[in-house]
């Protein structure tokens, strides 16, 4: 495997720790995404969890296919909350300016884990 690719990898694997992490240090910044009718922390818990556990999994060669499987759909679940996001009043990510730099993000997400994927 070409040493540009791993690193391509790595650095998604960290960028998945790194959000899931962020679901335990500040719950709150993700429970506007969740909606009303769903448990707030439990959801927010076990997001954080799954983003952990795929980002922890694209490091073992052995389970990386579907780890980048698992982020995928993961980043495609999310999808919907952040083009919903763009159009509430009052945005989850601060501002609709932010909400609107968040949602190409969201689709960057998407490609690099099709793209880990595919190769």
């Amino acid at each position: 495997m070409k040493k540009a690719k791993l690193v391509l990898i790595f650095l998604f694997g960290a960028v998945m720790i790194f959000a899931g992490i962020s679901h335990f240090l500040k719950p709150a910044m993700f429970f506007p995404f969740i909606p009303d009718f769903l448990p707030q922390a439990a959801i927010n818990y076990m997001a954080g969890l799954l983003e952990i556990a795929v980002g922890a999994s694209t490091f073992v060669p052995r389970f990386r296919p579907l780890a980048v499987l698992g982020i995928l759909v993961l980043m495609l679940l999310f999808l919907p909350l952040h083009v919903i996001d763009v159009f509430k009043e009052k945005p989850a990510i601060g501002s609709h300016q932010a909400a609107l730099v968040r949602l190409p993000i969201q689709f960057v997400l998407i490609a690099w884990a099709w793209f880990i994927y595919k190769k």
